[in-house]
């Protein structure tokens, strides 16, 4: 996919920014700062799920 779709709102006083296609959300004190924190979220994610799949293997 070439493009994802990004819904921005404000709660509480932060920015969250909301990736339709993947779940994925950041949140920052603007709008810039929310959709950096987005991008970032992926590479989080990976490790997350790489860890968690590493402690499943190992617990059996």
């Amino acid at each position: 996919m070439d493009f994802y779709t990004t819904v921005l709102r404000k709660s509480a006083g932060y920015w969250v920014a909301l990736c339709l296609e993947n779940g994925l959300v950041g949140q920052g004190r603007n709008q810039e700062a929310a959709i950096k924190q987005l991008k970032r979220s992926p590479l989080f994610y990976q490790s997350i799920k790489s860890n968690l799949i590493f402690t499943m293997l190992h617990s059996l």
